[in-house]
């Protein structure tokens, strides 16, 4: 998968190496990770990572990708750019992070990073949608410039609160 960089971030494909797979298994096991997103994952982080790799496949602009931090560390977690499920072409942008990564600006600078990449391929507009209550994800949303949409059950069968930026070429 392509690597795009950042300022301060490497952002990556997600592989099977060990250590890469015991970070997801890491990452998706906290709760305080999890409750935001309605619960972990349901395959294993092997499986987890090939998924990744086939929504890239699909379309090269979309992909989850590891957040490498300036130190060379651990992955700080995930950035994601998918199609949203039960949508009509709709494209989610979504951010997973460590605790431990938390409150140093990477998910906001991840995100614009995968963003940009996509408004340059073309794509007119990305969405998130955060679990109300998570006000890191939504200050993550703000920092974005993304505008509010309300709340909403349409892609994911529990009310989440949505958001959407438009390319700048539109």
């Amino acid at each position: 998968m392509e690597l795009l960089c950042t300022d301060r971030l490497r952002l990556r494909g997600w592989t099977t190496s060990g250590a890469d797979l015991a970070r997801l298994a890491d990452l998706y096991s906290r709760d305080e990770v999890t409750r935001w997103l309605g619960g972990g994952p349901t395959v294993p982080p092997a499986e987890l990572v090939e998924r990744w790799r086939l929504v890239h496949q699909l379309n090269p602009v979309h992909g989850c990708w590891a957040i490498d931090p300036p130190d060379g560390g651990l992955p700080a977690g995930t950035v994601l750019l998918k199609p949203l499920p039960q949508g009509v072409g709709e494209v989610e942008v979504g951010w997973h992070l460590h605790p431990d990564s938390w409150g140093r600006g990477y998910a906001t600078e991840a995100a614009r990073a995968v963003v940009d990449r996509a408004f340059d391929a073309g794509l007119l507009e990305v969405y998130a949608v955060v679990r109300p209550g998570n006000e890191a994800s939504l200050g993550v949303c703000r920092k974005l410039g993304m505008q509010p949409l309300g709340r909403t059950t349409r892609w994911y069968d529990t009310e989440l609160e949505a958001f959407r930026l438009e390319s700048p070429a539109v």
